[in-house]
């Protein structure tokens, strides 16, 4: 259901007796998901209405509703910035409208924030700390739901299985996310009270002050990177460093190291559940803004790197020296002395079956001139970086019984202690690997070009666009999949507003995530 915002003006008089309209306009909201308009009374008070625009948005707002009954007048006093109150309701058919009090301050796009004073860079930290840090008896007036560090890590895997059922997210991403989540390190935290939809548009400031924050339809006990993630899609990656910092020292208790790997992995998670979302709704169009913006970010990942989530990624995705670099010299190792015990000469007819015993032999009691030793135990020296190799020839004998004797070029030192094979000439028996050489030149590099101003323009778009955020966070709340502000496609923790500014999948391919979104980058680069 879609209402102007004469129609929104005209059911505020209907929840809020003896108000009296002069003015109304339309106010930024979750365009999805609600219809929101400023009116203005005779008194030049201020009334903010918020409509549903379907079924689901409509529990969104009941959520709120209780929610907002639950923070008390003393847990309102200890927090550092305002939170909404209902001025009344009115219904129409199976939905109300509400219309709350006006709040001071309004929301400021993230690449302004990025630009933003200390104070105000002092002030969000304070504001994200202040939310983790509220009793949990707010969300048990609620009646929301709680979640243990295990509970959001398992819950994460099952969306994960319903993404890659849909056939539509590239492997590279499944195989990415599937590692952190199944990296049990990565999730000891310590569950906190969590927004839930924690992006620019629901922090309204006023000069260098958080007034107040808005959107408490999500609330619940969980992952706190969960609100963290916004700041993944800032266009610098020193701003949500600076948040980051300024959010760890207002932190009554110190936030756990890993978090922003976490939120990280939410914002590129957001995309799957913005899919997900589509999926299950039947709405073809988000189902395809998500897909292409999937294929960006795997072809941004494959590409350029990525963001490091997981605490040990596979040697394959691990930076390579190139082959020209690699040390090759022998190095003396654990078993490499390792021998068959009762060495002799094997004797088929005693074969009874059973494994061999093998054991270490014994290298510091081997006498360094004895050749026999020396083969045995197959050790071989390394020559020492001040040494000067000279050739000379050798005989070795083929056996005590065989006269026979062939000359080998051999390298000695001028100690004489040790002796190598002469060097191979000609080409190397292994090339270098192509694939290996290209991660090498190309992991954890990004052109000049990704901070161009698209990536303002696209930033810009993404902090307007709300409603995958809230709508993709709103299922790590709730039972339903969830998208956040990802980092590559939604504004809050869930990072949903890159998925929202992408109006079409040709638009969403037309550059690259990383060009939207530079905080996903690399950190250095």
């Amino acid at each position: 259901m879609r209402w102007t915002s004469m129609e929104l003006a005209a059911l505020a008089t209907r929840a809020v007796p003896g108000l009296s309209p002069t003015g109304v306009a339309d106010a930024p909201d979750d365009a999805r998901d609600f219809m929101s308009a400023v009116v203005v009374d005779g008194s030049g008070n201020r009334w903010r209405v918020r409509g549903p625009q379907h079924q689901q948005a409509a529990m969104r707002l009941e959520t709120e509703v209780q929610v907002l009954r639950g923070f008390s007048t003393a847990i309102r006093a200890e927090l550092p910035f305002r939170v909404p109150s209902v001025a009344g309701a009115t219904r129409v058919e199976d939905m109300r409208v509400f219309v709350y009090n006006h709040l001071p301050g309004e929301p400021v796009e993230l690449p302004d924030l990025v630009r933003a004073s200390p104070e105000l860079i002092e002030d969000l930290g304070r504001t994200m700390a202040a939310v983790h840090d509220l009793s949990e008896t707010v969300v048990d007036h609620a009646d929301l739901p709680g979640y243990s560090a295990e509970r959001v890590r398992q819950r994460r895997l099952n969306e994960l299985d319903a993404a890659a059922s849909t056939g539509q997210v590239p492997p590279l991403l499944l195989r990415r996310w599937e590692r952190a989540m199944e990296d049990k390190a990565l999730w000891d935290f310590a569950p906190t009270v969590v927004h839930g939809d924690l992006h620019e548009d629901n922090l309204l400031i006023e000069g260098e002050r958080v007034m107040a924050v808005t959107g408490w339809t999500d609330l619940h006990v969980g992952d706190p990177a969960d609100d963290l993630a916004w700041l993944i899609a800032s266009p610098e990656q020193t701003f949500s460093d600076r948040v980051l910092a300024a959010y760890t020292a207002q932190r009554r208790t110190a936030p756990d190291e890993h978090v922003l790997r976490r939120a990280a992995l939410s914002a590129e998670f957001a995309l799957a559940q913005w899919m997900i979302r589509g999926t299950t709704g039947g709405n073809e169009q988000m189902v395809e803004e998500a897909t292409g913006l999937l294929k960006q970010l795997a072809s941004d990942i494959e590409t350029y790197g990525g963001r490091p989530i997981a605490l040990d990624p596979p040697e394959e995705d691990k930076p390579q020296a190139p082959a020209d670099t690699q040390d090759s010299k022998p190095v003396r190792r654990a078993g490499a002395a390792a021998t068959i015990a009762g060495a002799g000469a094997w004797d088929a007819s005693d074969d009874d079956g059973e494994p061999a015993f093998i054991t270490d032999a014994d290298v510091a009691e081997a006498d360094p001139s004895d050749g026999a030793a020396e083969q045995e135990t197959g050790v071989v020296t390394p020559v020492p970086a001040h040494a000067a190799p000279r050739p000379v020839a050798t005989q070795r004998t083929a056996s005590d019984d065989d006269p026979l004797t062939e000359e080998i070029p051999a390298y000695v030192d001028d100690a004489g202690e040790f002796d190598l094979p002469a060097p191979v000439t000609g080409s190397l028996p292994i090339q270098p690997d192509h694939d290996s050489e290209r991660r090498a030149k190309q992991k954890n590099f990004f052109p000049s070009s990704a901070a161009s101003a698209a990536s303002a323009r696209s930033a810009s778009s993404s902090a307007s666009s709300s409603s995958a955020s809230s709508a993709i966070s709103s299922a790590s709340a709730q039972s339903a999949p969830s998208a956040v502000s990802a980092a590559s496609g939604a504004s809050a923790e869930p990072v949903g507003s890159a998925a929202e500014s992408a109006a079409s999948p040709a638009e969403a391919s037309s550059s690259s995530i990383y060009e939207r979104h530079p905080g996903l980058r690399p950190p250095g680069s």
